[in-house]
């Protein structure tokens, strides 16, 4: 219960930390932190809960590195599903609380897509389904390649949250235009709820395509990665 706590607490804190800069201060008046801040916002949030959870759970706080570490050989398959569940169930309490807040300001609409993940119009460039899916793909399976490669035991030990953070980081830098930057379905999840409508229509992509990207990943470091000749 400790693991799935961790996991609650650390899912909680990227979709406040990573949502929360992007609905609240992107855009500030005059001060606005832009993608550049909105990115590593969100690399931010997993380089912090790393150190301050990963001896716990492992930090995941994603259901597609979730899957991706047991494919990979690196997580039991009977803790998958309640992993995925506090994942998610932090993931939606952050929204509320950033919704919470969110609302207290005059003029506030859900309807400018609180976060929310898109293609389509509701995509920030306009980018089409086929494109979003394939960046969400690819990018969850480089994402999952530095995790299992950052923690690998004959890497550089101590160092894995900074790689993994700024991997995040870059992500984010690139594909923030294209979908907002899911590859991970509980962050997309935690404010499709509240954004309701083409959120939640749409969320089904940023299931899928992470989890893919993620299955892609560690099998790709299975092969590249195996101390076989």
């Amino acid at each position: 219960m400790k693991k799935y706590g961790a996991e609650f607490i650390g899912t909680f804190w990227l979709v406040l930390g990573g949502c929360g800069s992007a609905v609240l201060s992107a855009a500030f008046p005059n001060v606005g932190i832009g993608l550049l801040g909105v990115s590593l916002a969100f690399g931010l949030t997993v380089l912090t809960m790393a150190f301050a959870i990963g001896h716990i759970s492992g930090c995941h706080l994603n259901p597609a590195v979730s899957v991706g570490l047991w494919a990979g050989g690196r997580f039991p398959a009977n803790q998958l599903l309640p992993y995925i569940v506090a994942q998610v169930l932090g993931a939606i309490f952050a929204g509320g609380v950033l919704f919470l807040i969110a609302s207290g300001q005059a003029g506030f609409d859900l309807s400018a897509g609180f976060a929310s993940n898109g293609y389509g119009v509701h995509s920030p460039g306009g980018y089409s389904l086929f494109a979003a899916l394939v960046c969400e793909i690819v990018m969850t399976m480089m994402f999952l390649l530095v995790i299992l490669g950052a923690t690998d035991p004959r890497a550089p030990q101590g160092f894995a949250p900074i790689a993994i953070g700024l991997c995040l980081t870059l992500i984010h830098l690139i594909s923030i235009p294209v979908t907002n930057t899911s590859v991970n379905p509980a962050r997309s999840t935690g404010v499709a709820v509240f954004a309701g409508d083409w959120a939640i229509v749409q969320l089904w992509l940023f299931w899928v395509a992470p989890i893919v990207g993620g299955l892609l990943g560690a099998a790709i470091y299975r092969f590249i990665g195996s101390s076989k000749k």
